[in-house]
Protein backbone atom coordinates (compact mmCIF):
# COMPACT_ATOMS: atom_id res chain seq x y z
CA UNK A 1 0.00 0.00 0.00
CA UNK A 2 1.49 3.41 -0.99
CA UNK A 3 2.37 5.85 1.75
CA UNK A 4 0.19 8.87 2.44
CA UNK A 5 2.85 11.13 0.95
CA UNK A 6 3.01 9.07 -2.23
CA UNK A 7 -0.77 9.28 -2.62
CA UNK A 8 -0.78 13.02 -1.92
CA UNK A 9 1.82 13.49 -4.63
CA UNK A 10 -0.41 11.67 -7.12
CA UNK A 11 -3.40 13.75 -6.11
CA UNK A 12 -1.45 16.98 -6.52
CA UNK A 13 -0.36 15.87 -9.96
CA UNK A 14 -3.98 15.14 -10.92
CA UNK A 15 -5.58 18.42 -9.77
CA UNK A 16 -2.77 20.84 -8.90
CA UNK A 17 -1.22 21.44 -5.50
CA UNK A 18 -3.53 24.36 -4.72
CA UNK A 19 -6.54 22.03 -4.83
CA UNK A 20 -5.23 19.39 -2.44
CA UNK A 21 -5.95 20.62 1.07
CA UNK A 22 -4.49 19.04 4.20
CA UNK A 23 -4.50 19.94 7.88
CA UNK A 24 -7.39 20.65 10.20
CA UNK A 25 -7.73 24.35 9.37
CA UNK A 26 -7.74 24.03 5.60
CA UNK A 27 -10.17 21.08 5.57
CA UNK A 28 -12.62 22.20 8.27
CA UNK A 29 -15.37 23.59 6.05
CA UNK A 30 -15.45 20.32 4.08
CA UNK A 31 -15.11 17.71 6.81
CA UNK A 32 -17.53 19.37 9.28
CA UNK A 33 -21.20 18.95 8.40
CA UNK A 34 -23.77 21.73 8.17
CA UNK A 35 -25.67 20.32 11.14
CA UNK A 36 -23.92 17.06 12.03
CA UNK A 37 -20.70 15.14 11.34
CA UNK A 38 -16.95 15.67 11.68
CA UNK A 39 -13.74 13.70 11.54
CA UNK A 40 -10.19 13.71 10.20
CA UNK A 41 -9.31 13.30 6.52
CA UNK A 42 -6.06 12.63 4.72
CA UNK A 43 -6.91 15.36 2.24
CA UNK A 44 -9.67 17.34 0.60
CA UNK A 45 -9.28 17.24 -3.19
CA UNK A 46 -11.03 19.69 -5.52
CA UNK A 47 -10.80 18.47 -9.14
CA UNK A 48 -11.61 20.96 -11.87
CA UNK A 49 -12.46 18.52 -14.69
CA UNK A 50 -14.29 15.21 -14.90
CA UNK A 51 -11.11 13.58 -16.16
CA UNK A 52 -9.20 14.93 -13.16
CA UNK A 53 -11.90 13.45 -10.93
CA UNK A 54 -11.36 10.08 -12.61
CA UNK A 55 -7.61 10.36 -11.99
CA UNK A 56 -8.25 11.14 -8.31
CA UNK A 57 -10.48 8.09 -7.98
CA UNK A 58 -7.94 5.87 -9.72
CA UNK A 59 -5.13 6.96 -7.41
CA UNK A 60 -7.22 6.68 -4.23
CA UNK A 61 -8.68 3.27 -5.06
CA UNK A 62 -5.29 1.87 -6.07
CA UNK A 63 -3.85 3.16 -2.78
CA UNK A 64 -6.56 1.37 -0.79
CA UNK A 65 -7.97 4.51 0.79
CA UNK A 66 -11.57 5.64 1.32
CA UNK A 67 -13.32 7.92 -1.18
CA UNK A 68 -15.87 10.29 0.31
CA UNK A 69 -17.70 12.30 -2.37
CA UNK A 70 -19.12 15.68 -1.37
CA UNK A 71 -20.96 18.39 -3.28
CA UNK A 72 -22.20 21.42 -1.34
CA UNK A 73 -22.02 19.92 2.19
CA UNK A 74 -25.57 21.05 2.92
CA UNK A 75 -26.80 17.69 4.22
CA UNK A 76 -28.44 17.38 7.62
CA UNK A 77 -27.46 13.82 8.61
CA UNK A 78 -23.70 13.87 8.07
CA UNK A 79 -23.86 11.73 4.95
CA UNK A 80 -21.09 13.55 3.08
CA UNK A 81 -18.66 14.13 5.94
CA UNK A 82 -16.53 11.78 8.06
CA UNK A 83 -18.02 10.32 11.22
CA UNK A 84 -15.36 10.18 13.89
CA UNK A 85 -11.84 8.74 13.71
CA UNK A 86 -12.50 5.00 13.81
CA UNK A 87 -12.04 4.18 10.11
CA UNK A 88 -9.44 1.55 9.19
CA UNK A 89 -8.06 3.59 6.25
CA UNK A 90 -7.40 7.21 5.47
CA UNK A 91 -10.15 9.28 3.85
CA UNK A 92 -9.80 11.31 0.68
CA UNK A 93 -12.72 13.72 0.65
CA UNK A 94 -13.48 14.75 -2.95
CA UNK A 95 -15.27 18.08 -3.28
CA UNK A 96 -17.10 18.42 -6.61
CA UNK A 97 -17.94 22.12 -6.36
CA UNK A 98 -15.57 23.08 -9.18
CA UNK A 99 -17.32 20.62 -11.51
CA UNK A 100 -20.34 22.80 -12.17
CA UNK A 101 -22.24 22.41 -15.40
CA UNK A 102 -25.81 22.17 -16.69
CA UNK A 103 -26.41 21.00 -20.26
CA UNK A 104 -29.91 21.54 -21.66
CA UNK A 105 -31.07 18.81 -24.06
CA UNK A 106 -34.28 17.74 -25.76
CA UNK A 107 -35.46 21.36 -26.24
CA UNK A 108 -35.32 21.93 -22.49
CA UNK A 109 -37.41 18.91 -21.56
CA UNK A 110 -34.32 17.32 -20.02
CA UNK A 111 -30.95 18.36 -18.62
CA UNK A 112 -27.61 16.73 -17.98
CA UNK A 113 -26.10 17.89 -14.71
CA UNK A 114 -22.47 17.52 -13.68
CA UNK A 115 -21.45 16.87 -10.05
CA UNK A 116 -21.15 20.50 -8.94
CA UNK A 117 -24.36 21.76 -10.56
CA UNK A 118 -26.59 23.43 -7.97
CA UNK A 119 -30.36 23.50 -7.82
CA UNK A 120 -30.24 27.27 -7.79
CA UNK A 121 -28.26 27.47 -11.04
CA UNK A 122 -30.43 24.80 -12.64
CA UNK A 123 -33.57 26.74 -11.74
CA UNK A 124 -32.14 29.92 -13.25
CA UNK A 125 -31.01 28.07 -16.39
CA UNK A 126 -34.49 26.70 -17.00
CA UNK A 127 -36.46 29.84 -16.12
CA UNK A 128 -36.13 31.49 -19.59
CA UNK A 129 -37.47 28.27 -21.11
CA UNK A 130 -40.57 28.28 -18.90
CA UNK A 131 -39.37 25.08 -17.23
CA UNK A 132 -38.48 24.06 -13.67
CA UNK A 133 -36.27 21.41 -12.05
CA UNK A 134 -37.49 18.78 -9.63
CA UNK A 135 -37.03 21.03 -6.59
CA UNK A 136 -37.36 24.79 -6.30
CA UNK A 137 -37.55 25.45 -2.57
CA UNK A 138 -35.49 24.74 0.50
CA UNK A 139 -31.92 23.56 0.26
CA UNK A 140 -31.61 25.11 -3.21
CA UNK A 141 -31.23 28.40 -1.37
CA UNK A 142 -27.97 27.34 0.25
CA UNK A 143 -26.37 25.89 -2.86
CA UNK A 144 -27.41 22.24 -2.59
CA UNK A 145 -26.37 20.15 -5.58
CA UNK A 146 -28.58 18.43 -8.11
CA UNK A 147 -26.62 15.18 -7.83
CA UNK A 148 -26.83 15.28 -4.05
CA UNK A 149 -30.61 15.28 -4.33
CA UNK A 150 -30.61 12.28 -6.66
CA UNK A 151 -28.08 10.30 -4.62
CA UNK A 152 -30.13 10.89 -1.48
CA UNK A 153 -33.64 10.47 -2.94
CA UNK A 154 -34.37 13.98 -1.69
CA UNK A 155 -38.05 14.82 -1.79
CA UNK A 156 -38.62 18.53 -1.72
CA UNK A 157 -41.81 20.51 -1.40
CA UNK A 158 -43.46 19.94 -4.78
CA UNK A 159 -46.39 17.56 -4.44
CA UNK A 160 -46.51 16.33 -8.02
CA UNK A 161 -42.89 15.28 -8.46
CA UNK A 162 -41.91 12.95 -5.64
CA UNK A 163 -38.30 12.14 -4.78
CA UNK A 164 -35.43 13.12 -7.07
CA UNK A 165 -34.95 10.07 -9.26
CA UNK A 166 -33.35 8.94 -12.50
CA UNK A 167 -32.26 5.74 -14.20
CA UNK A 168 -29.91 7.68 -16.49
CA UNK A 169 -26.49 8.31 -14.96
CA UNK A 170 -22.75 8.12 -15.58
CA UNK A 171 -20.82 6.81 -12.59
CA UNK A 172 -17.67 5.08 -11.38
CA UNK A 173 -17.90 1.89 -9.36
CA UNK A 174 -15.39 -0.39 -7.66
CA UNK A 175 -16.21 -4.02 -8.37
CA UNK A 176 -15.64 -6.99 -6.09
CA UNK A 177 -12.11 -7.41 -7.45
CA UNK A 178 -11.22 -3.86 -6.44
CA UNK A 179 -11.17 -2.57 -10.03
CA UNK A 180 -12.51 0.92 -10.75
CA UNK A 181 -14.88 0.98 -13.72
CA UNK A 182 -16.76 3.78 -15.49
CA UNK A 183 -20.39 2.91 -16.26
CA UNK A 184 -22.25 4.97 -18.88
CA UNK A 185 -25.98 4.58 -18.38
CA UNK A 186 -26.58 8.21 -19.32
CA UNK A 187 -28.18 7.27 -22.60
CA UNK A 188 -25.71 9.42 -24.55
CA UNK A 189 -23.07 7.93 -26.85
CA UNK A 190 -19.77 9.53 -25.78
CA UNK A 191 -17.12 6.99 -26.76
CA UNK A 192 -15.51 3.93 -25.23
CA UNK A 193 -12.69 4.98 -22.90
CA UNK A 194 -12.99 7.01 -19.68
CA UNK A 195 -10.73 9.68 -21.22
CA UNK A 196 -12.96 10.09 -24.28
CA UNK A 197 -16.26 9.81 -22.44
CA UNK A 198 -15.41 12.32 -19.73
CA UNK A 199 -13.70 14.82 -22.02
CA UNK A 200 -16.61 14.87 -24.48
CA UNK A 201 -19.20 15.10 -21.73
CA UNK A 202 -17.44 18.00 -20.03
CA UNK A 203 -17.31 19.90 -23.35
CA UNK A 204 -20.88 19.03 -24.31
CA UNK A 205 -19.39 17.40 -27.40
CA UNK A 206 -22.40 15.39 -28.55
CA UNK A 207 -25.41 15.93 -30.79
CA UNK A 208 -29.09 15.01 -30.74
CA UNK A 209 -28.29 11.84 -32.68
CA UNK A 210 -26.06 10.66 -29.82
CA UNK A 211 -28.95 10.86 -27.34
CA UNK A 212 -30.99 7.69 -26.87
CA UNK A 213 -34.69 8.03 -26.13
CA UNK A 214 -35.56 4.88 -24.24
CA UNK A 215 -39.05 5.07 -22.76
CA UNK A 216 -38.19 2.22 -20.40
CA UNK A 217 -35.54 4.29 -18.57
CA UNK A 218 -37.06 7.03 -16.46
CA UNK A 219 -35.51 10.43 -15.72
CA UNK A 220 -38.02 11.28 -12.98
CA UNK A 221 -40.48 9.51 -10.70
CA UNK A 222 -43.32 9.16 -13.20
CA UNK A 223 -45.74 7.40 -10.90
CA UNK A 224 -45.63 9.68 -7.86
CA UNK A 225 -48.61 11.90 -8.73
CA UNK A 226 -50.93 8.89 -8.76
CA UNK A 227 -49.19 7.39 -5.74
CA UNK A 228 -49.65 10.43 -3.49
CA UNK A 229 -53.37 10.62 -4.30
CA UNK A 230 -53.95 7.30 -2.52
CA UNK A 231 -54.90 8.95 0.75
CA UNK A 232 -56.29 5.75 2.30
CA UNK A 233 -53.16 3.69 1.74
CA UNK A 234 -51.65 2.43 5.04
CA UNK A 235 -48.09 3.19 3.91
CA UNK A 236 -46.04 6.38 3.47
CA UNK A 237 -45.92 8.15 0.11
CA UNK A 238 -42.14 8.43 -0.02
CA UNK A 239 -39.13 7.59 2.11
CA UNK A 240 -35.44 6.95 1.51
CA UNK A 241 -35.40 3.18 1.82
CA UNK A 242 -38.35 2.60 -0.54
CA UNK A 243 -37.03 -0.23 -2.77
CA UNK A 244 -38.98 1.09 -5.76
CA UNK A 245 -36.82 4.23 -5.80
CA UNK A 246 -33.38 2.69 -5.37
CA UNK A 247 -31.61 2.39 -8.72
CA UNK A 248 -27.87 2.79 -9.31
CA UNK A 249 -27.17 6.51 -8.65
CA UNK A 250 -30.66 7.14 -7.27
CA UNK A 251 -30.44 6.61 -3.54
CA UNK A 252 -26.79 5.50 -3.67
CA UNK A 253 -25.78 7.88 -0.83
CA UNK A 254 -22.26 8.24 -2.16
CA UNK A 255 -21.68 4.52 -2.68
CA UNK A 256 -20.91 5.39 -6.31
CA UNK A 257 -18.89 8.27 -7.71
CA UNK A 258 -21.51 9.95 -9.91
CA UNK A 259 -20.18 12.05 -12.79
CA UNK A 260 -23.51 13.12 -14.32
CA UNK A 261 -27.24 12.52 -14.22
CA UNK A 262 -29.90 13.07 -16.86
CA UNK A 263 -33.17 14.44 -15.53
CA UNK A 264 -36.59 15.51 -16.71
CA UNK A 265 -37.66 19.13 -16.34
CA UNK A 266 -41.20 20.37 -15.76
CA UNK A 267 -43.41 23.03 -17.25
CA UNK A 268 -43.62 26.02 -14.95
CA UNK A 269 -47.08 26.85 -13.61
CA UNK A 270 -48.37 30.28 -12.77
CA UNK A 271 -49.39 29.96 -9.14
CA UNK A 272 -51.71 31.31 -6.47
CA UNK A 273 -50.98 31.06 -2.74
CA UNK A 274 -53.48 30.64 0.11
CA UNK A 275 -52.58 30.88 3.79
CA UNK A 276 -54.68 28.61 6.02
CA UNK A 277 -54.87 28.60 9.82
CA UNK A 278 -56.76 26.42 12.28
CA UNK A 279 -56.67 25.21 15.86
CA UNK A 280 -58.20 21.89 14.81
CA UNK A 281 -55.76 19.61 12.93
CA UNK A 282 -58.73 17.74 11.49
CA UNK A 283 -59.42 20.83 9.37
CA UNK A 284 -56.06 20.50 7.65
CA UNK A 285 -56.57 16.76 7.24
CA UNK A 286 -59.85 17.34 5.44
CA UNK A 287 -58.32 20.00 3.18
CA UNK A 288 -55.43 17.67 2.31
CA UNK A 289 -57.65 14.72 1.49
CA UNK A 290 -60.02 16.78 -0.65
CA UNK A 291 -57.37 18.56 -2.69
CA UNK A 292 -55.47 15.32 -3.34
CA UNK A 293 -58.55 13.45 -4.57
CA UNK A 294 -61.11 15.88 -5.98
CA UNK A 295 -59.09 18.15 -8.28
CA UNK A 296 -57.82 17.27 -11.75
CA UNK A 297 -54.45 18.87 -10.97
CA UNK A 298 -52.62 18.29 -7.73
CA UNK A 299 -51.60 21.31 -5.66
CA UNK A 300 -48.12 22.60 -6.43
CA UNK A 301 -47.09 22.52 -2.77
CA UNK A 302 -48.58 22.47 0.70
CA UNK A 303 -46.22 23.32 3.54
CA UNK A 304 -47.20 22.81 7.18
CA UNK A 305 -45.92 25.02 9.99
CA UNK A 306 -46.74 24.69 13.69
CA UNK A 307 -46.98 27.93 15.67
CA UNK A 308 -43.94 27.02 17.80
CA UNK A 309 -41.88 26.53 14.63
CA UNK A 310 -43.28 29.81 13.31
CA UNK A 311 -42.03 31.58 16.43
CA UNK A 312 -38.54 30.08 16.49
CA UNK A 313 -38.16 30.65 12.75
CA UNK A 314 -39.35 34.23 13.22
CA UNK A 315 -36.72 34.96 15.84
CA UNK A 316 -33.78 32.69 14.96
CA UNK A 317 -34.15 32.55 11.17
CA UNK A 318 -34.68 36.25 10.61
CA UNK A 319 -31.22 37.03 9.26
CA UNK A 320 -31.41 34.12 6.79
CA UNK A 321 -34.83 35.35 5.67
CA UNK A 322 -33.58 38.91 5.17
CA UNK A 323 -30.41 37.80 3.39
CA UNK A 324 -32.42 35.94 0.77
CA UNK A 325 -35.18 38.54 0.62
CA UNK A 326 -32.81 41.46 0.02
CA UNK A 327 -30.00 39.85 -1.99
CA UNK A 328 -31.54 36.76 -3.58
CA UNK A 329 -30.29 33.20 -3.45
CA UNK A 330 -27.06 33.91 -5.38
CA UNK A 331 -25.31 35.30 -2.30
CA UNK A 332 -26.36 32.61 0.13
CA UNK A 333 -23.76 29.87 -0.62
CA UNK A 334 -20.93 32.39 -0.31
CA UNK A 335 -22.40 33.73 2.92
CA UNK A 336 -22.62 30.24 4.43
CA UNK A 337 -19.04 29.47 3.33
CA UNK A 338 -17.78 32.71 4.90
CA UNK A 339 -19.61 31.95 8.14
CA UNK A 340 -18.05 28.46 8.20
CA UNK A 341 -14.55 29.94 7.90
CA UNK A 342 -15.22 32.48 10.66
CA UNK A 343 -16.69 29.73 12.84
CA UNK A 344 -13.45 27.80 12.40
CA UNK A 345 -11.37 30.77 13.53
CA UNK A 346 -13.64 31.30 16.56
CA UNK A 347 -13.42 27.64 17.57
CA UNK A 348 -9.61 27.82 17.55
CA UNK A 349 -9.83 30.81 19.88
CA UNK A 350 -12.28 29.00 22.21
CA UNK A 351 -15.21 31.15 21.08
CA UNK A 352 -17.57 28.56 19.60
CA UNK A 353 -20.92 30.02 18.57
CA UNK A 354 -19.71 33.63 18.59
CA UNK A 355 -20.84 34.35 15.02
CA UNK A 356 -24.31 32.98 15.73
CA UNK A 357 -24.66 35.11 18.86
CA UNK A 358 -23.48 38.22 17.01
CA UNK A 359 -25.80 37.60 14.07
CA UNK A 360 -28.67 36.93 16.43
CA UNK A 361 -28.06 40.19 18.29
CA UNK A 362 -27.87 42.15 15.04
CA UNK A 363 -31.05 40.59 13.65
CA UNK A 364 -32.98 41.82 16.70
CA UNK A 365 -32.33 45.40 15.59
CA UNK A 366 -33.51 44.81 12.03
CA UNK A 367 -37.03 45.79 10.93
CA UNK A 368 -39.94 43.38 11.08
CA UNK A 369 -39.78 41.02 8.12
CA UNK A 370 -43.16 39.28 8.18
CA UNK A 371 -46.41 40.64 6.68
CA UNK A 372 -49.13 41.69 9.15
CA UNK A 373 -51.63 39.05 8.03
CA UNK A 374 -49.13 36.25 8.74
CA UNK A 375 -48.62 37.65 12.23
CA UNK A 376 -52.37 37.87 12.74
CA UNK A 377 -52.79 34.19 11.86
CA UNK A 378 -49.90 33.29 14.11
CA UNK A 379 -51.74 34.91 17.03
CA UNK A 380 -55.02 33.18 16.21
CA UNK A 381 -54.03 29.70 15.10
CA UNK A 382 -51.76 26.85 16.18
CA UNK A 383 -51.60 25.05 12.82
CA UNK A 384 -50.64 26.77 9.57
CA UNK A 385 -50.79 25.50 5.97
CA UNK A 386 -49.15 27.33 3.08
CA UNK A 387 -51.03 26.18 -0.03
CA UNK A 388 -49.79 26.87 -3.55
CA UNK A 389 -51.98 25.83 -6.50
CA UNK A 390 -51.99 26.41 -10.25
CA UNK A 391 -53.42 29.80 -11.14
CA UNK A 392 -56.07 28.03 -13.24
CA UNK A 393 -57.24 26.26 -10.06
CA UNK A 394 -57.26 29.38 -7.88
CA UNK A 395 -60.97 30.14 -8.19
CA UNK A 396 -62.04 26.55 -7.55
CA UNK A 397 -59.69 26.35 -4.57
CA UNK A 398 -61.04 29.60 -3.13
CA UNK A 399 -64.63 28.37 -3.59
CA UNK A 400 -63.81 25.11 -1.78
CA UNK A 401 -62.08 26.89 1.10
CA UNK A 402 -64.96 29.38 1.42
CA UNK A 403 -67.44 26.52 1.75
CA UNK A 404 -65.19 24.44 3.98
CA UNK A 405 -64.44 27.13 6.56
CA UNK A 406 -67.98 28.51 6.67
CA UNK A 407 -69.00 28.00 10.30
CA UNK A 408 -65.59 26.70 11.32
CA UNK A 409 -63.12 28.42 13.63
CA UNK A 410 -60.31 28.14 11.08
CA UNK A 411 -59.84 30.59 8.24
CA UNK A 412 -57.78 31.40 5.17
CA UNK A 413 -56.77 34.31 3.00
CA UNK A 414 -55.49 34.61 -0.54
CA UNK A 415 -51.94 35.96 -0.45
CA UNK A 416 -50.77 38.78 -2.64
CA UNK A 417 -47.45 38.20 -4.39
CA UNK A 418 -45.37 39.64 -1.54
CA UNK A 419 -47.22 37.71 1.17
CA UNK A 420 -47.00 34.43 -0.73
CA UNK A 421 -43.27 34.80 -1.36
CA UNK A 422 -42.53 35.74 2.24
CA UNK A 423 -44.70 32.97 3.66
CA UNK A 424 -42.67 30.32 1.83
CA UNK A 425 -39.41 32.07 2.60
CA UNK A 426 -40.30 32.07 6.30
CA UNK A 427 -41.07 28.36 6.08
CA UNK A 428 -37.60 27.80 4.60
CA UNK A 429 -35.90 29.89 7.31
CA UNK A 430 -37.42 27.66 9.98
CA UNK A 431 -35.26 24.75 8.76
CA UNK A 432 -32.04 26.35 10.04
CA UNK A 433 -33.51 28.09 13.06
CA UNK A 434 -32.97 25.15 15.41
CA UNK A 435 -29.22 25.25 14.72
CA UNK A 436 -29.10 28.95 15.57
CA UNK A 437 -31.17 28.34 18.73
CA UNK A 438 -28.71 25.66 19.85
CA UNK A 439 -25.67 27.88 19.35
CA UNK A 440 -27.22 30.88 21.11
CA UNK A 441 -28.48 28.82 24.07
CA UNK A 442 -25.60 26.39 24.60
CA UNK A 443 -26.00 26.74 28.36
CA UNK A 444 -29.52 25.28 28.17
CA UNK A 445 -29.29 22.97 25.13
CA UNK A 446 -27.48 19.64 24.86
CA UNK A 447 -28.11 19.13 21.15
CA UNK A 448 -30.74 18.76 18.44
CA UNK A 449 -32.47 15.53 17.52
CA UNK A 450 -33.60 16.16 13.94
CA UNK A 451 -35.94 13.64 12.34
CA UNK A 452 -37.60 13.70 8.95
CA UNK A 453 -40.56 11.36 9.07
CA UNK A 454 -42.90 9.90 6.48
CA UNK A 455 -46.27 9.13 8.02
CA UNK A 456 -48.76 6.71 6.52
CA UNK A 457 -50.89 8.33 3.85
CA UNK A 458 -54.04 7.34 5.79
CA UNK A 459 -52.80 8.65 9.16
CA UNK A 460 -55.31 11.23 10.42
CA UNK A 461 -53.60 11.56 13.84
CA UNK A 462 -50.54 13.32 12.46
CA UNK A 463 -50.09 15.70 15.41
CA UNK A 464 -47.57 14.07 17.72
CA UNK A 465 -48.34 13.63 21.41
CA UNK A 466 -45.31 12.67 23.47
CA UNK A 467 -45.28 11.01 26.90
CA UNK A 468 -44.76 13.66 29.56
CA UNK A 469 -41.42 12.25 30.69
CA UNK A 470 -40.07 12.38 27.12
CA UNK A 471 -41.46 15.85 26.46
CA UNK A 472 -39.75 17.10 29.63
CA UNK A 473 -36.33 16.29 28.14
CA UNK A 474 -36.86 18.98 25.50
CA UNK A 475 -36.55 22.75 25.57
CA UNK A 476 -38.57 23.14 22.38
CA UNK A 477 -40.04 21.15 19.51
CA UNK A 478 -40.35 22.31 15.91
CA UNK A 479 -42.84 20.65 13.56
CA UNK A 480 -42.95 21.61 9.89
CA UNK A 481 -42.98 19.80 6.59
CA UNK A 482 -44.51 18.77 3.29
CA UNK A 483 -48.07 18.22 4.37
CA UNK A 484 -49.64 16.72 1.26
CA UNK A 485 -46.89 14.10 1.02
CA UNK A 486 -47.25 13.57 4.80
CA UNK A 487 -43.53 14.15 5.29
CA UNK A 488 -42.69 16.06 8.46
CA UNK A 489 -39.46 17.58 9.74
CA UNK A 490 -39.38 17.29 13.51
CA UNK A 491 -36.60 19.08 15.39
CA UNK A 492 -36.33 18.33 19.10
CA UNK A 493 -34.09 20.73 21.04
CA UNK A 494 -32.86 18.56 23.89
CA UNK A 495 -32.36 19.96 27.36
CA UNK A 496 -28.84 20.29 28.77
CA UNK A 497 -27.72 17.17 30.63
CA UNK A 498 -29.97 14.83 28.63
CA UNK A 499 -28.65 12.09 26.36
CA UNK A 500 -29.82 13.00 22.82
CA UNK A 501 -29.23 9.45 21.58
CA UNK A 502 -31.56 8.03 24.22
CA UNK A 503 -34.18 10.63 23.28
CA UNK A 504 -33.82 9.74 19.61
CA UNK A 505 -34.22 6.02 20.24
CA UNK A 506 -37.34 6.66 22.32
CA UNK A 507 -38.78 8.71 19.46
CA UNK A 508 -37.99 5.94 16.98
CA UNK A 509 -40.04 3.46 19.01
CA UNK A 510 -43.04 5.78 18.93
CA UNK A 511 -42.70 6.26 15.17
CA UNK A 512 -42.37 2.52 14.59
CA UNK A 513 -45.63 2.00 16.47
CA UNK A 514 -47.35 4.46 14.12
CA UNK A 515 -46.17 2.70 10.95
CA UNK A 516 -43.98 5.64 9.98
CA UNK A 517 -40.78 5.46 7.92
CA UNK A 518 -37.67 7.51 8.58
CA UNK A 519 -35.68 9.16 7.27
CA UNK A 520 -38.04 10.42 4.60
CA UNK A 521 -35.77 12.52 2.40
CA UNK A 522 -32.41 13.39 4.02
CA UNK A 523 -31.13 9.82 3.82
CA UNK A 524 -29.65 7.79 6.65
CA UNK A 525 -26.29 9.56 6.83
CA UNK A 526 -24.55 8.66 10.07
CA UNK A 527 -27.65 9.25 12.21
CA UNK A 528 -29.98 6.41 11.21
CA UNK A 529 -29.64 2.64 10.84
CA UNK A 530 -30.04 1.52 7.24
CA UNK A 531 -32.75 -1.12 7.07
CA UNK A 532 -31.63 -4.51 5.73
CA UNK A 533 -32.83 -3.91 2.17
CA UNK A 534 -31.12 -0.51 1.99
CA UNK A 535 -27.89 -1.90 3.48
CA UNK A 536 -27.99 -4.69 0.89
CA UNK A 537 -28.40 -2.08 -1.87
CA UNK A 538 -25.31 -0.25 -0.61
CA UNK A 539 -23.32 -3.48 -0.44
CA UNK A 540 -24.32 -4.41 -3.98
CA UNK A 541 -23.15 -1.05 -5.29
CA UNK A 542 -19.89 -1.05 -3.34
CA UNK A 543 -18.74 -4.61 -2.52
CA UNK A 544 -15.30 -3.50 -1.24
CA UNK A 545 -16.74 -0.74 0.99
CA UNK A 546 -14.54 1.91 -0.62
CA UNK A 547 -17.08 4.71 -1.09
CA UNK A 548 -18.51 6.44 1.98
CA UNK A 549 -18.27 3.50 4.40
CA UNK A 550 -20.26 3.62 7.62
CA UNK A 551 -23.37 5.20 6.15
CA UNK A 552 -26.49 3.91 7.86
CA UNK A 553 -24.48 2.55 10.80
CA UNK A 554 -22.94 -0.05 8.49
CA UNK A 555 -19.33 -1.24 8.67
CA UNK A 556 -16.55 1.31 8.20
CA UNK A 557 -13.98 -1.36 7.43
CA UNK A 558 -12.64 -2.58 4.09
CA UNK A 559 -14.64 -5.40 2.47
CA UNK A 560 -17.43 -4.87 5.01
CA UNK A 561 -15.55 -6.56 7.81
CA UNK A 562 -17.06 -6.13 11.24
Amino acid sequence: MPSDEALLAQLREAVGAAHVLTGTRATRRYRKGYRFGDGPVLAVVRPGTLLALWRVLEATVQAGRIVLMQAANTGLTGGSTPDGDDYDRGIVLVSTQRLAGVQVIEDGRQVVCLPGATLDVLEKTLAPLGREPHSVIGSSCIGASVLGGVCNNSGGALVRRGPAYTELALYAQVDADGVLRLVNHLGIALGDTPEEILTRLQAGDYTATDIARDAARAASDRGYAAHVRQVDAPTPARYNADPSRLHEASGCAGRLAVFAVRLDTFEKDEAAVFYIGSNDPDDLTAVRRHLLTAFERLPISGEYLHRDAFDIGDRYGKDTFLLIDRFGTDRVPAAFALKSRIDGWCERWGLRGLTDRVLQAVSGWLPDHLPPRLRDFRARYEHHLLLKVSAQDADATRDFLDRFFAGREGAFFACDADEGRKAFLHRFAVAGAAVRYREVHRDAVEDIVALDVALRRDDRDWVETLPAALADTMVARLYYGHFFCHVFHQDYIVRRGTDPLAVEHALWKLLDARGAEYPAEHNVGHLYHAKPQLAAFYRGLDPTNTFNPGIGKTSKRADWKE
